[in-house]
Parts: C-alpha cells; structure tokens; sequence
C-alpha cells in the first residue's frame, strides 16, 4: 500500500494515476473532500498534516509514503518528526517528500527554511528516504488562466528571465519510481524541464496553442508582489520574486535526474499547455 497526501493536487493527482496504473493499493490523502473523482479502487482518508495523529488511520498496512506539506502548515509550527514517528510506527520503510529547488540552491533564504527543516526531518527519520526538489511549476501558469479566457492577456513579472520550469506529471512520476522501485533511497532529485522558458514564451505557448494571439503586459516586481500577498506569505513571496527575477545559475541550470529516473527527457512547456489547454479557453 502506497500512501499519498495531497492526493488531488497538480502533482498528487497525476501520482495517484501513475501508482494505480501500476497495479498498485493506494490510499489518497486530502485535507478536505476531494472535489474530484479518484480511480477505481483507491481508498480515500481526510487528514491534516499539522495534526500528525490524524494521518495514522490512513497508514494502516502501508509501506510507503508520498510526503507533500500545503503552504499553510510551511508558514506554520512544524510537527515532521512526530508525522514521520507516526508512519514508522504503523510500519512504513520509505518515503518520498516533495521539497523545492530553493532548499538547495539558496540555503540561508528564510522563505524555504520549513522546506530544509521538512528535509532534515526525513534524512534524520531512519526510513528509506528519497528528496525531490522541482523547479517552479509549468502549471503555474493556471494563475494567467482568467485573463487569458477574459481578455486574451498575460500579465507577469520578469518577462525575458529564463527558468527550466518543470511539468508535474514528470514530478509525479519521478515519485512512483522512487515508491516502487529500488535503488533511490538517500537520494536527492533535482527536477526541471529540458529548457528554459521565460514568462513571454510562456505566453506564446499557450498562444499557439489556442491558435489565437495573447498579449503579454509585463509587471513590475512591486505590482508582482501585492498580487502574491493575496494568497502567500511575506517571505515566500519575496523568495519567490528573487528567484523569478534573479536566478542563480544552478536555477537555470537543466538538470539531468528526470531523465535518469525515467529513461526520456523531460516534458517542455509546450507540451504542457497543449494538454491543459482546455483551462485557458
């Protein structure tokens, strides 16, 4: 039994497909009921993460678990070594946490403290442990979703700064790898995709793939960060807005791990929008 949290989620939901495609048990993991329909076969358990008792149900005859942490519990008390007491106790050997890229490539910011915090946990559990640590989504760009079906508009910082943003369905199934298979525990994966990609080009992707122009109305980093404000913290916006506007060169760098795990490339961002297409219409 593989145990997944953050069960409906860009990476979550493609996961859960990927693992029962497999052949294997599942049991899917929200905060809150799911809104979506879960395959056939798949066990379902509401469970908040900031309350670790509340996840033991769920990890009964599991033996490996998919660790995803919600942005409201990194900016809040952190519980992770008494979570992952739990999972050991109800007899899980391996779990796979879904970090960020910035956990690594900016060790001292204190927007991704709780994300090494979240790592240092997991190394020190005395489990099988796999780290993965993706660079910024290609589904972010479901936040330009509105405008682009409103007014055909894209409006984002940093228009020509370039990053090798990853698609989720590679992160999904660089996890079920690591789930099942041998051979990555004590492993850190750096995920991204195969180029970068800048905001504008973004922009043109999904563009050509409506077959209609969008415009591209480039904001300034102070209007950037109002917006953000609206739904993330301080020092995650802030952290977020130095890598979006000044990348360091790892940020930018192509990382082979996806296709390591998976024997292909990565998905590139075109890719992506053509299969997501649907949401910008």
């Amino acid at each position: 039994m593989i145990v997944v949290t953050g069960a409906t989620g860009n990476v979550g939901q493609p996961l859960v497909e990927t693992l029962v495609a497999s052949g294997e048990r599942v049991t899917a993991v929200t905060r809150r009921p799911t809104g979506t329909e879960l395959p056939e076969g798949v066990r379902h358990h509401r469970a908040d993460l900031a309350d670790p008792g509340s996840l033991r149900p769920a990890l009964e005859g599991a033996d490996a678990l998919f660790l995803l942490f919600a942005g409201e519990l990194l900016a809040g008390p952190q519980r992770t070594g008494e979570l992952l007491d739990v999972a050991r106790s109800a007899g899980v050997r391996r779990v796979v946490l879904l970090s960020s890229q910035a956990a690594g490539t900016r060790p001292e910011a204190v927007s991704h403290a709780p994300m090494r915090a979240f790592e240092d946990a997991v190394r020190k559990s005395g489990l099988d442990w796999t780290i993965l640590r993706p660079s910024g989504f290609a589904s972010n760009a479901f936040a330009w979703a509105e405008s682009i079906r409103k007014e055909r508009v894209v409006a984002a910082p940093f228009a020509d700064v370039g990053l090798p943003v990853v698609d989720p369905t590679d992160i999904a199934e660089v996890a079920a790898a690591a789930l099942r298979e041998p051979g990555h525990a004590g492993t850190t994966y750096d995920l991204t995709g195969p180029a970068p990609v800048t905001p504008r080009g973004q922009a043109h992707a999904i563009a050509d793939a409506l077959g209609e122009p969008v415009r591209f109305t480039e904001l300034s980093r102070e209007q950037a960060r109002a917006e953000m404000l609206r739904f993330m913290p301080e020092p995650v916006a802030d952290g977020t807005l130095d890598i979006l506007g000044e990348p360091t060169a790892d940020e930018q760098r192509v990382s082979p791990d996806v296709e390591r795990v998976l024997g292909r490339p990565p998905r590139a961002f075109t890719d992506w929008a053509m299969r997501n297409i649907a949401a910008f219409r």
